[in-house]
């Protein structure tokens, strides 16, 4: 039987932020910038015929957190909702908030518990040395994966010193 050989050593950075990001809007505009801005220098690339951009959104989430309180102030239930793009985050929020028939269920009013709320977006860059990496932004920290050079590390730091919300 065969051994398995280490090929490469690939690395994960992680940085934790000081504080969660604001709001689903706030993190929404650090991702797209990262797309639209390539602040890391990544360049095109074709696989497989198919041709890619520099920086694309490889996976997101946001999960929305609906609070149901009685007239005494108590939790009498919790909605929780994941959506895949912040336009159904919206729509799911507002749906909910609106719906008499959910809050009627829960037998209480609905309010929207923003600190339990979790949003992430995983970038998928290509480096110009050739490298495939993922950019993972979070509420709370920013992970750099799936890199073998330190450069990359280095302008993923350099990026996230320059966005006050990332400090």
């Amino acid at each position: 039987m065969a051994d398995f050989t280490e090929s490469n050593n690939v690395k994960t950075a992680i940085r934790n932020l000081a504080a969660p990001i604001a709001d689903a809007t706030a993190f929404n505009a650090i991702v797209q910038s990262v797309v639209v801005g390539n602040p890391f220098g990544c360049v095109g690339y074709m696989t497989g015929g198919v041709s890619h951009d520099p920086v694309e959104r490889n996976k997101e989430m946001y999960t929305a957190k609906i609070v149901y309180q009685n007239t005494e102030a108590k939790v009498v239930g919790i909605n929780s909702d994941r959506y895949n793009s912040l336009a159904g985050f919206n729509a799911g929020i507002a749906a909910t908030l609106a719906s008499t028939a959910i809050t009627a269920a829960h037998g209480g009013q609905p309010s929207r518990d923003f600190e339990g709320e979790l949003y992430t977006a995983t970038l998928k860059c290509h480096d110009p040395n050739g490298e495939l990496y993922y950019v993972t932004i979070t509420r709370d920290r920013v992970t750099l994966s799936s890199y073998e050079d330190d450069a990359i590390r280095t302008k993923v730091e350099t990026w996230a010193d320059t966005e006050t919300a990332l400090a």
